[in-house]
């Protein structure tokens, strides 16, 4: 999705003062349900509420560009964006290249496959010999290329579909956060079934540059979390879009 959804969040008066209000940019896809997605025209999600939760408690206004996932770290390191909120991980790759904020998600990898498989896809061993699709520039296609039987797996990276095509038959599994894909699983017609447990935990943060703004900016919005974990609207947050608190670690 290429166009621009322009939401601006209230801003308050609180302790960093509305002389220090901004604009800021924030990139995510709007295609990745429950976390950010659009429903008659409206940008909604766990992560729309979370940015403008911290907007209210900075006093910033916040502009969401929308664009496919794979062009959200490009167009951070290139200044089109200030920040990606879309599940971004953690990863050490990742923590060379930007300054995190503190995690807001604790979640897990997760194989999912067609209904009636999940009897033979119980575990990542047995995705040797198997195809297995993962969203182009996610963290997932590192994951499995960590396991012991890598080689074993064919990784087929995709732009969007991947659940259509794995309840089509077209690949025999894909791999994605545990919360997504229940979520996907009870919300979506697709025969899908979640195979075996999440096989690694993911900690995921909102980026900055590192530049001098980047990291002022990622020390302000990492006041703000802390702040709304203190005071429960994570954890509303959370338990409107999951029904659970994904916000603190088990």
């Amino acid at each position: 999705m290429k166009k621009q959804i322009a939401i601006t969040a209230l801003t308050l008066a609180t302790a960093f003062g509305t002389a220090h209000a901004e604009t800021i940019n924030v990139g995510m896809s709007g295609g990745y349900f429950p976390f950010t997605f659009v429903k008659l025209d409206e940008l909604q999600g766990f992560e729309v509420d979370v940015i403008n939760a911290i907007a209210e408690e900075t006093g910033d206004e916040v502009n969401f560009v929308t664009m496919s996932f794979s062009g959200l770290i490009g167009a951070l390191e290139s200044g089109r964006i200030d920040t990606i909120a879309n599940q971004i991980t953690i990863t050490p790759e990742r923590e060379q290249k930007f300054a995190f904020s503190q995690p807001y998600v604790y979640d897990g990898a997760q194989v999912v496959v067609k209904r009636g498989n999940e009897g033979t896809i119980k575990s990542t061993s047995d995705l040797s010999g198997k195809s297995v699709a993962v969203n182009l520039g996610s963290n997932f296609e590192e994951l499995l290329n960590t396991l012991p039987n890598a080689s074993e797996i064919e990784i087929r990276t995709y732009e969007s579909n991947i659940a259509q095509d794995t309840a089509l038959g077209r690949v025999d599994a894909f791999v994605m956060d545990r919360v997504s894909s229940a979520q996907l699983i009870s919300e979506s017609p697709l025969p899908l079934a979640l195979a075996g447990s999440p096989f690694s935990e993911i900690r995921n943060a909102l980026p900055f540059r590192t530049d001098e703004n980047g990291i002022a900016l990622r020390d302000k919005f990492d006041a703000a979390l802390t702040t709304l974990k203190e005071d429960g609207t994570l954890s509303e947050i959370s338990n409107k879009w999951f029904g659970t608190d994904i916000t603190v670690a088990e």
